[in-house]
């Protein structure tokens, strides 16, 4: 087989040389030393000759069959655009390229968390009462000193610290970032999707900054994202004019605009939630589970996908429409999820997206946080199933 696969190549090249006389003036590349370098150029060669065969100009044949961009959109620059156009002093890009450099380097830390043994338990709990993993407190180092080194933030609230984080006077910038260095971290050891939510404000007063600061509703979100170590490394992010999609891209190491100006579908065909606290929920989140599942209307049942990482199920939930749920129960009223850096940017997102995003009674932007660490119910998701989730929700709470 390998002595016939040679013989093969050459009548294959002999064919195409015939028919296509400009195969015949591509230039021998014996300059070229290293047989990889030669590859690499004879390849290029063939395609532009291919190309000028069939009346294709150079450029054109690079785009359709290359791998190369050459005017690459990345997040820097897209972020860079937007704040030109609206009269901004870059403070915003170079914060966002601070969180960025972080993901990079908490993306490759994922991908090695079981060769570089991460996986195990610190010994510790969160302020939530979570068991904080070795690779949770390995990101929640890098966002921080990623963003004080980036002389943009003034103060910091994240999941892993019981108290906001305070910026020293030399260090500081006007903006506040409240983050979740990595959702979903629960799912580690079994190689679940991961990823990383993070939600900027500014700072509303020109007084010494404080906690306080941080207590602002999302309508005041300047900014908010995610980041999903997946399949792919991507982050979602908006700065208040729609939602994009950047894909990380190993060989150059920078996120790339992949998705852009996506936005929400008006009905999806999916609900997502953890029905394992069935028993415990309220009477209209059961009611509407149940018009899902046996429609009386002769529509087809809503499929359910639940993973246990809201980073992966809202993402999906982004891309596919539908409503994700996390609503209160009779354990827990409010909920699992923290308001200032899950429910918040996650609302954020989808909002912009075209989609909506609720406690069931209350928009999750509006909601004034009393407390870093408050929770709140959430349903969010394409329009029209969470307003029939609202309408279900307001018809018990007047019974």
């Amino acid at each position: 087989m390998r002595g016939g696969g040679g013989g093969h190549a050459s009548t294959a090249a002999l064919h195409w040389s015939q028919h296509l006389p400009s195969l015949r003036a591509v230039p021998r590349w014996s300059a070229f030393k290293s047989p990889g370098a030669s590859l690499l150029l004879n390849s290029l060669s063939v395609s532009l000759s291919l190309s000028r065969a069939a009346g294709e100009p150079p450029s054109a044949a690079m785009s359709d069959r290359g791998t190369f961009d050459t005017n690459v959109v990345t997040v820097t620059r897209f972020v860079m655009e937007e704040g030109r156009r609206a009269g901004g002093t870059g403070e915003l890009t170079t914060l966002l390229n601070s969180v960025c450099t972080a993901v990079k380097a908490i993306s490759s830390a994922v991908r090695k968390a079981g060769l570089a043994h991460l996986y195990g338990i610190s010994g510790s709990t969160n302020v939530t009462g979570d068991q904080v993993k070795k690779l949770d407190i390995l990101s929640n180092d890098l966002i921080i000193n990623m963003i004080k080194s980036s002389f943009t933030s003034c103060v910091l609230v994240s999941e892993e610290n019981d108290k906001a984080i305070i910026i020293d006077p030399e260090t500081r910038g006007k903006y506040i970032v409240c983050f979740d260095p990595l959702d979903g971290s629960s799912n580690i050891d079994c190689l679940v999707s991961i990823g990383t939510i993070f939600a900027i404000y500014k700072k509303a007063t020109d007084d010494e900054p404080c906690e306080k600061d941080a207590l602002q509703p999302g309508r005041d979100l300047v900014a908010a994202g995610y980041a999903l170590y997946g399949s792919a490394t991507m982050i979602v992010l908006s700065t208040g004019h729609g939602v994009n999609g950047f894909m990380l891209d190993p060989a150059i190491g920078e996120f790339i605009l992949v998705d852009r100006d996506v936005k929400i579908k008006k009905r999806g065909k999916i609900y997502s939630l953890n029905e394992g606290y069935a028993m415990h929920f309220e009477p209209a989140v059961t009611e509407y589970l149940q018009k899902k599942k046996f429609p009386q209307d002769g529509t087809e049942p809503y499929g359910a996908r639940y993973i246990g990482s809201m980073v992966a199920d809202v993402h999906r939930t982004l891309m596919y429409g539908g409503i994700f749920l996390y609503p209160g129960n009779v354990k827990s009223p409010k909920g699992k999820l923290r308001l200032l850096y899950e429910c918040n940017p996650m609302a954020f997102i989808i909002e912009q997206a075209g989609g909506m995003a609720s406690t069931g009674f209350e928009n999750i932007l509006d909601i004034q946080p009393e407390s870093i660490h408050q929770r709140a119910p959430v349903a969010l998701g394409s329009p029209e199933d969470v307003l029939e989730y609202i309408a279900i929700c307001q018809k018990h709470a007047k019974q």
